[in-house]
């Protein structure tokens, strides 16, 4: 049997599903039972009846499913697809932040490990992000962690003034505007999108701004053939599935790259031998120490609640 196939087999003995992030590998994506963004993916990991959950991303995301899932094996491919966005939001020091800022509601993006969602009143996605700030009564002060771009994004769609935690994503920080600028005037006819975590330089030369989801419903439903993607490029794969027809070209970055785009290593590190592996091994397992998971079970709850 291919390897492939043998996934196959496993998955039913096993009775496990497969649940992965647009910026995974293509060869993942197409053998995932979903692909979707980071709410897509809690509200199926939510909702599954399986007895495995593989979950091909990185760990926060794995971490979210076992928070949901407690009596279920969740299994991460590669234990080092980490989150440059997660580790700059330390626990410890996340904690001290709010103890400087009492009254204030903590909002963290899902981007974050457990222990920063256990010290957490709501968490949100890109997807729900504005949705989830609007529901917070006007004039209730709110801190918003970990990402300052995405942050800033909400301040200015929506008014409020919220307290932000300098954290980024180096993926969505790498973009080059002089690149972008110069790639526009080779394809004047393209429209440039965007994710919310990249600069605010960037996000001001987009005509659509997004969660993964938003940007691939939106090149589904736009009338224009040509687009230029200011995110992880992984998310070009379920595109062209998606609107075969289409140009995609994703936005170039500072460094000379092997792809000139933005790609994530730690997305990456996830690979079909380690997929094939973890589901036989059921290992590398998560676990969530229970104090800390019914504490950010809390927040999720609220979020997949508000976003209904």
């Amino acid at each position: 049997m291919s390897l492939r196939e043998k996934i196959e087999h496993l998955k039913k003995e096993k009775n496990a599903i497969i649940l992965a992030h647009y910026y995974q590998t293509p060869e993942i994506q197409d053998i995932a039972d979903y692909v979707g963004d980071s709410l897509g993916l809690s509200q199926k990991a939510a909702e599954t009846n399986a007895n495995i959950i593989v979950f091909a991303g990185v760990y926060f995301m794995a971490e979210m499913a076992k928070i949901l899932n407690p009596e279920k094996i969740v299994v991460l491919p590669d234990l080092n697809a980490g989150c440059s966005l997660a580790d700059s939001c330390p626990p410890e020091a996340f904690s001290e932040f709010i103890k400087t800022h009492p009254n204030h509601i903590v909002v963290t993006y899902v981007n974050c490990s457990a222990e920063v969602k256990a010290l957490t009143d709501i968490v949100c996605t890109s997807s729900n992000a504005l949705k989830i700030i609007e529901s917070i009564p006007e004039g209730q002060p709110i801190i918003f962690a970990p990402d300052r771009n995405l942050g800033k994004y909400i301040i200015k769609q929506t008014g409020r003034d919220m307290l932000l935690w300098d954290g980024s994503c180096i993926v969505h920080e790498a973009f080059s505007m002089s690149k972008l600028l110069e790639l526009y005037k080779q394809h004047p006819d393209a429209v440039i999108i965007a994710h919310p975590e990249s600069d605010e330089y960037i996000l001001k030369t987009a005509s659509y701004i997004g969660s993964t989801a938003g940007m691939i419903n939106y090149v589904k439903t736009c009338p224009k053939e040509k687009f230029i993607v200011a995110t992880e490029a992984g998310i070009l794969h379920k595109m062209q599935q998606e609107v075969p027809g289409k140009v995609f070209i994703p936005a170039p970055t500072e460094e000379d790259n092997t792809c000139d785009c933005s790609e994530c290593a730690f997305m990456k590190v996830n690979t079909l031998q380690k997929l094939y592996n973890c589901l036989l091994n059921e290992s590398p397992q998560i676990e969530v120490p229970e104090n800390i998971r019914k504490k950010a079970l809390l927040p999720i709850k609220r979020m997949l609640e508000l976003s209904k």
